[in-house]
């Protein structure tokens, strides 16, 4: 297969699966107040994401394993780190043009912090990882010789193409009324964790270090339910 091919087939099936995986969570319920509607976009993504790796073998070189415990601070640290950053410098930006309430994902909102760790923490880096990074990042595998320096850290063209297409997926949030910053704010987000995430699968050539790069980067957002969770029970 050619590389441009490659990069057509592997960027299509990917929107087809997010978007078939949206498609499901927003029409299908489980009628359950345990269960939130994005266990079932995130349980079809999975499974779509695994079927194409098993369909394409030949060209999608999946690999996944225990990662070794040395080597997991390091994509944990900069996960936890990219993300703080990140939104900092926007909490800064939206402060000094004069935005009083900074906006949250609503959906989020409305979780137990028992929900957000098992629907938010791990099963949406999981899903998500497996599709954006097993799958497309592996299909791109053959282009990763070219690439950009950044802070001495050579990024792929598959890293970069998959942080890309991670962060415009994304867009989706405008649908549901989301201002400018706060899609901004997402868009810059998604593009860091997929470098990151991105940088360590290759490094080490496998999914389970960019899962965990993920997981890192939605710690925040477990940390901030729970502060919510403990400040409703102080009243």
């Amino acid at each position: 297969m050619k590389n441009s091919e490659r990069i057509i087939l592997g960027l299509l099936l990917t929107a087809i699966v997010f978007l078939i995986s949206t498609f499901a969570g927003k029409n299908f319920s489980l009628n359950s107040e345990c269960i939130p509607d994005s266990f079932i976009t995130n349980t079809v993504m999975l499974i779509l994401s695994i079927g194409l790796i098993w369909g394409l073998k030949k060209h999608v070189k999946y690999k996944v394993s225990l990662p070794k415990f040395k080597k997991t601070l390091r994509p944990i640290l900069f996960g936890l780190l990219g993300a703080m950053v990140v939104n900092i410098i926007m909490s800064i930006v939206e402060i000094a043009m004069g935005v009083k309430n900074i906006e949250s994902h609503s959906a989020h909102s409305t979780l137990s912090p028992l929900q957000f760790f098992i629907f938010i923490f791990i099963c949406t880096p999981i899903a998500e990882e497996v599709l954006f990074r097993g799958f497309l990042q592996n299909i791109l595998k053959p282009l990763k010789v070219k690439g950009i320096k950044i802070f001495k850290r050579h990024i792929s063209v598959p890293v970069i193409i998959s942080a890309v297409a991670f962060a415009l997926v994304h867009l989706i949030i405008i649908t549901s009324g989301s201002g400018s910053l706060f899609v901004i704010r997402t868009l810059v987000l998604t593009t860091t964790i997929g470098l990151i995430a991105g940088y360590y699968q290759e490094k080490y050539d496998n999914n389970a270090y960019a899962i965990l790069v993920h997981i890192a980067v939605n710690f925040w957002g477990l940390a901030a339910v729970l502060l919510a969770s403990l400040a409703k029970l102080s009243f």
